[in-house]
């Protein structure tokens, strides 16, 4: 029997996986800096937390959320605040919504169905080329057209909206940008004044934008702005950021919890999208993460300082060996690089398969996203330094 699914539907990350799995079958000791999630449990003060609630005989901590959170009826906010600290949300009024989500990658197709008239005119661009493929599959999936902005470093890999589209005067087609800023796999950051940039040509053009912000409490730049900081002074803008506890709670990639600030023309649609496919969260996992996020800036900042030191170890050690780094991240806990031309003294034909050759002849373990090369920092890289450097010294990268 035939696949019913449209082509294309492998998943980088199970390949990957499987030469992983061949490659330790074979004796090879790995390195893998292609984990992209961090490593142990949650905040033990998120953890404690949860368990409270979760043992509660109150019926509200156990029952369907829908698109609320029963009983933290402010959670949507008070979660969003703590990703959004430049801008006092509650000051907003009726400028802006909330809404609990259980995390954002389930989010995404909802967002763009949310999207969709009756006659089903809508164009989807994203940063997915190189990115995290989701909005691009969910959207194939969907029947829906899709185009990558292009990003790489002529233009920092932020996407340039001037040049991205062109708009006749009577256009039907809608028109919906989504965004991931802090990037996956580039670190890159917004700032507030390519923020102003963008929601003004979007307010202009009447795109609604969208924006994965699920890295934003790992930035390890101060110039690092939330959509959310800005999009409110742009009255006729159209837009979401979503929030996530995956990161921002040490490993809270499992727990399924986040929320959106939305315009309030967007949040109607989407909750209505949203109330027919999913039933909310998991109450007591929600009471965690936000707890966490409120009382124990200590533990989430102590997250971010290790992945900031990291980044700049990994930085130091592999520039030093020859690799060139395709933009500076500012955020999150990846970094990524121009995948060399040649390594182990013979020719490459693509970031898969420096990749892949590294993996055999090194052990070290990346994502490609070619023509780039990810590694990421979440696992011990300061134990693994002699290693690291000695597989790229033997390796002999040349471009």
């Amino acid at each position: 029997m035939k696949s019913w699914l449209p082509p294309g539907g492998g998943n980088l990350f199970q390949e990957i996986k499987r030469v992983c799995q061949e490659a330790e079958a074979s004796g090879q000791t790995l390195y893998r800096l292609s984990i992209g999630q961090p490593a142990g449990p949650a905040l033990e003060s998120a953890c404690l937390k949860a368990a409270e609630c979760v043992q509660s005989k109150e019926e509200r901590w156990h029952e369907y959320q829908d698109n609320t959170c029963v009983p933290i009826p402010d959670f949507a906010r008070r979660f969003a605040q703590a990703h959004v600290i430049r801008t006092d949300l509650a000051g907003l009024g009726d400028q802006i919504d909330t809404m609990p989500i259980p995390g954002i990658k389930p989010m995404l197709g909802l967002v763009q169905l949310a999207c969709l008239g009756p006659e089903r005119h809508i164009h989807i661009k994203g940063m997915t080329a190189p990115g995290y493929p989701v909005p691009e599959t969910q959207a194939k999936y969907q029947g829906l057209p899709y185009r990558p902005f292009g990003t790489g470093p002529s233009n920092s890999f932020l996407p340039e909206f001037e040049r991205a589209y062109s708009f006749t005067v009577n256009r039907e087609i809608k028109e919906l940008a989504m965004l991931n800023l802090p990037h996956n796999p580039s670190g890159q950051i917004a700032t507030r004044e390519y923020w102003l940039k963008v929601c003004a040509y979007c307010a202009k053009h009447d795109i609604r934008l969208f924006n994965d912000g699920a890295y934003l409490a790992l930035a390890h730049d101060i110039d690092c702005c939330a959509l959310a900081d800005v999009a409110p002074e742009f009255p006729e803008l159209s837009w979401l950021e979503a929030y996530s506890a995956s990161k921002s709670i040490a490993n809270g990639t499992g727990w399924r919890v986040g929320a959106v600030v939305v315009s309030p023309d967007f949040v109607g649609d989407l909750r209505t999208i949203k109330g027919n496919t999913d039933s909310g969260f998991f109450a007591p996992a929600a009471a965690g993460a936000l707890h966490a996020l409120e009382t124990d800036q200590d533990g989430v900042l102590y997250s971010c300082d290790v992945y900031g030191t990291r980044l700049k170890m990994l930085i130091s050690w592999l520039k030093e060996r020859g690799l060139k780094l395709a933009v500076e991240p500012g955020a999150g806990f990846f970094t990524l690089w121009e995948a060399p031309k040649s390594a182990f003294g013979r020719c490459l034909e693509n970031a898969r398969d420096f990749n892949l050759t590294m993996i055999k002849e090194a052990g070290i373990v990346g994502v490609h996203f070619d023509p780039y090369i990810r590694y990421a920092v979440c696992g011990p890289i300061e134990e693994w330094v002699d290693q690291i450097q000695d597989a790229f010294n033997r390796a002999n990268v040349s471009y």
